[in-house]
């Protein structure tokens, strides 16, 4: 096990050990990674971006990519990535346990590529490392058997969609890449064609402070957006990974610790701008807070995973910065204790702005990571905003609730410092399960359920994870009904791969039985496509193949995302 010293340094410059050996692997096998297209057409290949200082990778997922992309081969072919274990031969179906999703590869003419050219000039790479970089998510154990053949970088909405038009006259398959911190394999290129990288586009376009909306561009991180807006005295409330970009949280309709309050994104987003297939640009509705005009097409491109369009402009509804806040810990003898009184307390109609839920194995892994010793029990963590008389009010309310419920420990602060050192613990919740196992990746389950279901889901669960020879850690979104289990696991091992993937499964049956879902806010992806039927049924699943062939007859949007939700139930 790596000592707490030793993870943070892993943790501090993981970013730049992926990219230096990466390049230092390509660089020892010399000039033959050239590959025969760009010789064809006597393109210097260029590095247009150094994408630590463009971007940096979240820390608290940029350790789980390690391990993947320090083991990615150069490959001299155009489009062929790291050669998959022989024994993968697919993912989705179900009862599979593979993470290499296959695909057909379509070939890039090179007429395309000029096209390209003339379009974005030097914003456009065929080199092997950015290419491959972009086909191997970073922070998700899934893998795809191509990656793409080309990555554009545009600057505008015209260029998007001169790209995109381009792309659908030789039918050559798109995907758009923004922050790159999902993590079910949203952004892999099983076909090859053109990754539209959208980090250049990251403009705040127009902020209206008495309306509280803002315009911006999707490449811009909430994070950025939030430092921008701090001096108006406004913010945008949705808080996912570090790193996350509004395009992407529009495309996989995300939310955070913040939702039980201010809703997810289809809540917190006015209108879209959209290039579909054809390359037509769409705006989905006005700037007004609320309309009954024609179909709610904002809402139908939100969460659609780059299958209906690009997005190259969001209109985001703001809110005012709190005045007070106070954040409070207590302790639980059970999970089942603490998930109880998280429900209680949203039926007593406390405007708590977070309840988050922590087991006890999650607290052992922040206490190996920091070198804390805090107490190794199910925890759950509130921050309540408002006055500071309110605030004050709802935190004494929820003492005496955690109190009825077995509660203990129960301590608050309200000074900056003493706050953030509380908060501290769930913020770093993630990348501190590494801790417990540096060498593993993380399946991480993110199922979601009415509120009143939310105890015995996880009470369900947490009898299959301790059981679980893989070490396994719950934190969950208490407020809203939605929980993840990080669970660690080897995916070279069969063994490990089929025990993540079982309890992954139980919870997800689990969860639809009581009505819930499979994805409360990480989006579908590769990793939760073989759910979908039993979720929403065949029905719905041939309404949105529907959907996609009228908007994109050519199926060039993101097609793994398309193709295989609609047939995986065949598998």
């Amino acid at each position: 096990m790596a000592s707490p010293s030793s993870w943070f340094s892993r943790l501090r410059s993981a970013s730049k050990i992926i990219f230096s050996r990466l390049r230092l692997l390509h660089f020892q096998r010399g000039n033959t990674q050239k590959t025969l297209l760009s010789r064809a057409l006597n393109f210097q290949e260029r590095k247009p971006f150094q994408w630590w200082s463009s971007y940096s990778v979240p820390l608290t997922l940029a350790a789980s990519g390690v391990s993947i992309a320090l083991q990615i081969e150069a490959n001299p072919s155009f489009c062929d990535a790291v050669d998959p274990d022989p024994r993968v031969i697919g993912f989705g179906g179900k009862d599979r346990t593979e993470f290499v999703v296959k695909g057909s590869h379509r070939s890039v003419p090179l007429e395309l590529i000029d096209d390209l050219k003339a379009i974005c000039g030097d914003d456009l790479t065929l080199d092997f490392d950015e290419r491959s970089f972009r086909g191997n998510p970073q922070n998700s154990f899934h893998k795809a058997v191509n990656i793409p053949d080309v990555v554009v970088f545009p600057r505008s909405e015209q260029e998007v969609s001169l790209i995109v038009k381009s792309c659908n006259k030789y039918k050559i398959p798109i995907v758009p890449y923004g922050g790159a911190t999902s993590i079910e394999g949203h952004t892999l290129s099983p076909h090859g064609g053109v990754c539209i990288d959208m980090s250049l586009m990251k403009k705040v376009k127009s902020l209206h402070i008495e309306d509280m909306d803002v315009v911006v561009e999707p490449g811009i991180g909430w994070m950025e957006l939030n430092e921008y807006l701090e001096p108006y005295g406004l913010f945008f409330p949705l808080d996912p990974g570090p790193g996350a970009t509004i395009g992407g949280m529009c495309a996989t309709r995300c939310s955070g610790s913040l939702a039980v309050r201010y809703g997810t994104m289809r809540d917190n987003v006015i209108n879209l701008k959209v290039v579909l297939a054809n390359g037509d640009v769409v705006k989905t509705g006005s700037r007004a807070r609320k309309s009954a005009a024609g179909y709610d097409l904002t809402r139908l491109v939100i969460g659609s995973e780059g299958t209906l369009g690009v997005i190259t402009e969001v209109t985001l509804r703001l809110q005012k910065i709190p005045k007070y806040s106070v954040v409070a810990m207590c302790n639980f003898p059970t999970i089942k204790d603490a998930a109880d009184v998280a429900i209680a307390t949203m039926h007593c109609g406390i405007q708590v702005s977070r309840v988050e839920l922590l087991d006890e194995v999650q607290i052992r892994a922040i206490n190996i990571a920091n070198g804390k010793f805090l107490p190794e029990a199910p925890t759950l963590l509130f921050e309540f905003i408002g006055t500071e008389a309110y605030s004050r009010e709802q935190t004494l309310l929820v003492q005496k609730i955690v109190s009825e419920h077995n509660g203990s420990d129960f301590v608050f602060a309200e000074e900056p410092e003493a706050k953030k050192e509380l908060w501290k613990a769930r913020k770093e919740a993630l990348w501190a399960c590494f801790a417990m196992e540096p060498d593993f990746e993380a399946m991480i389950s993110d199922v979601c359920v009415p509120l009143s279901h939310l105890a015995e889901l996880i009470s369900r669960s947490k009898e299959e994870l301790d059981a679980s020879p893989l070490v396994c850690t719950v934190v969950a979104h208490a407020g809203d009904g939605n929980f993840h289990t990080v669970i660690l696991f080897d995916p070279s091992n069969e063994e490990h791969r089929r025990e993540a993937e079982r309890l992954n499964r139980f919870m997800v049956h689990a969860a639809l039985s009581m009505e819930g879902t499979c994805t409360g806010e990480h989006g579908v992806g590769t990793g939760k496509m073989k759910y979908l039927e039993a979720e929403l049924g065949i029905e719905a699943l041939r309404t949105m193949n529907r959907i996609k062939k009228a908007l994109d007859p050519n199926d060039i949007m993101n097609p793994e995302m398309s193709d295989r939700a609609v047939h995986s139930y065949l598998c």
